[in-house]
């Protein structure tokens, strides 16, 4: 649009027009020099700014709609149109011998196809997953099952060592005094 009216400005300068039979040259887009120094003095007007909600927020909302159908609504129409046109829905042919259709092969339009391929998962897909979480909370019950009987054994009992518990050994005794050292040496202080 805004090349349409620049070139709309060109030609109107450029242009003469006729009236009655004789050319006149335009002088509807260059400013009357003769009023331009008059001062225009309007102070005793009871005109007064009318104070109106502002409009930026909509303005924006319209700048963003029109920004996002360029952006997703165009590029989808043509790519939709593109498919309808030149590749069209699947014809039905007879399956060779020996060869096992794909889930996503069975639907008759193109884009279809390509969201159930890449998009959506199959059916499967999705039992696999099914059977992958009713494993994990069956697998994290016998633990809390066997927990628990591993709790009330040491209740009942009493003579282990706390649930907890991690015994020590010399090696570690020996690794954190040689680090206490190394600390002493470094820092100066004990």
């Amino acid at each position: 649009m805004a090349a349409f009216s620049t070139l709309l400005k060109s030609f109107v300068r450029n242009a003469n027009l006729v009236k009655n039979g004789a050319a006149v040259s335009n002088n509807l887009l260059r400013p009357n020099t003769s009023n331009a120094l008059e001062a225009v003095r309007k102070m005793s007007g009871h005109e007064m700014m009318h104070i109106k909600p502002s409009r930026w927020s909509w303005n924006r909302f319209k700048d963003l709609l029109n920004f996002y159908v360029m952006l997703g609504v165009i590029p989808a129409t043509v790519v939709i149109t593109y498919i309808n046109l030149f590749i069209g829905p699947a014809k039905l042919a007879e399956i060779p011998e020996g060869y096992v259709p794909e889930v996503h092969e069975y639907y008759a339009h193109p884009i279809t196809r390509w969201m159930t391929k890449h998009i959506k998962k199959s059916y499967q897909q999705e039992y696999e997953v099914m059977c992958q979480h009713i494993y994990e909370t069956d697998y994290a019950r016998k633990l809390r099952i066997a927990e628990k009987r591993v709790h009330q054994k040491m209740q009942e009992k009493q003579d282990s060592q706390a649930y907890y518990y991690e015994p020590v050994t010399g090696r570690n005794e020996r690794h954190i005094k040689s680090m206490l050292e190394k600390s002493v040496d470094y820092v100066g202080t004990r």
